[in-house]
């Protein structure tokens, strides 16, 4: 009898101690949160870290909305998102005070009323974390001088050999940036055009991939010579260490670029637990290990890559998400052009 009482109380202790270890749910991009980070947070603060990643903008957008933001405690996103969500109702406004390393961060990330899509009347909904433009990678044995255009995707020269990012968004702002135009804002009049030139890419590239690893293993396997790095210098430095001898431009229509920042959805069971998670990511030691690792810029440091500011496009929200997305279903899909009106 004595003895069952003591495994009774025993697997009580137990059940509670179980119950009483927080658990936070991450969802992010890959690279941005490495095991041993995880495992260090967890011992910091006694807590269970779940991590979620994605590989697109879409798909992000749909794992926050499924739920009101309930599923996820705290999530990675560009400044366009962010923007977003806020529309949404899908993030909570940030406690500053108990983000005390944002003040180690550079003036142009510290000040986040002047980051168009991360405050809304006085409140604030994100940190910046890292940020890349989205630059070509190219296969230096086989381009002989290093591509300067952005329509170089569409070359028939390099047909089956371009690799393309699989994001909606992106392709029609690089689809207009090809045809002369502006890439967030497209007018109704020139989207017919921007369509076409997409189903050309589709007919040009030789696959549309999603996650880093995979454009590595598919630049690899099939002699790709062009590459759209929606990853920026992270694939870059991936595909480097990988043995490929492979270059990087910015094509002179300039380069898309993503600042992606921290916020905590407005559903987060441990708003306490996700404030700490975002200080501890924007730290030094883990900032410049970011950098180290992935070869992305950090929010702390000026950046090592040196890009004039006159090539990139800093995202914008565009003009219609609902549109381009439904059309580039209809494109991958393989709808003809003139099935297009």
């Amino acid at each position: 009898m004595k003895r069952s009482v003591i495994l009774l109380v025993f697997t009580l202790l137990c059940a509670v101690s179980a119950h009483a270890v927080e658990t936070l749910r991450v969802l992010a991009w890959p690279g941005y949160v490495d095991a041993d980070w995880v495992a260090k947070f967890e011992q910091l603060f006694a807590a269970r870290v779940e991590v979620t990643l994605v590989g697109s903008d879409e798909v992000l957008w749909q794992k926050i909305s499924a739920n009101q933001g309930a599923d996820f405690d705290v999530v990675a996103a560009n400044t366009v998102e962010v923007s977003r969500y806020i529309d949404h109702k899908l993030v909570q406004p940030l406690n500053l005070a108990r983000l005390p390393n944002v003040q180690q961060q550079l003036p142009r990330f510290k000040n986040a009323q002047n980051i168009s899509g991360i405050h809304r009347l006085g409140e604030v909904f994100a940190v910046p974390y890292t940020y890349a433009e989205m630059g070509l990678i190219y296969d230096r044995k086989q381009f002989a001088t290093p591509p300067d255009s952005i329509r170089v995707m569409w070359d028939p020269a390099w047909r089956g050999k371009v690799l393309a990012f699989d994001d909606s968004s992106h392709n029609f702002s690089l689809a207009s940036l090809a045809l002369g135009g502006e890439p967030f804002h497209i007018a109704p009049v020139r989207m017919p055009a921007v369509v076409q030139q997409l189903i050309a890419l589709r007919r040009n590239v030789l696959t549309f991939y999603s996650l880093p690893e995979e454009s590595v293993a598919l630049f690899r396997q099939h002699q790709v010579a062009l590459l759209f790095a929606n990853y920026g210098q992270q694939q870059f430095k991936a595909l480097r260490e990988a043995g490929l001898d492979v270059g990087y431009a910015i094509p002179r229509e300039g380069a898309l670029a993503w600042l992606d920042c921290w916020a905590i959805t407005a559903g987060a069971r441990q708003p306490a637990l996700a404030h700490a998670w975002i200080n501890f990511m924007i730290s030094a030691d883990i900032s410049r290990e970011l950098t180290r690792r992935q070869g992305l810029d950090n929010t702390l440091d000026a950046s090592a890559n040196s890009l004039e500011s006159d090539k990139l496009w800093w995202l914008e929200p565009v003009e219609d998400d609902t549109r381009r997305s439904a059309l580039w279903t209809r494109i991958l899909s393989g709808d003809r052009p003139e099935q297009f009106k």
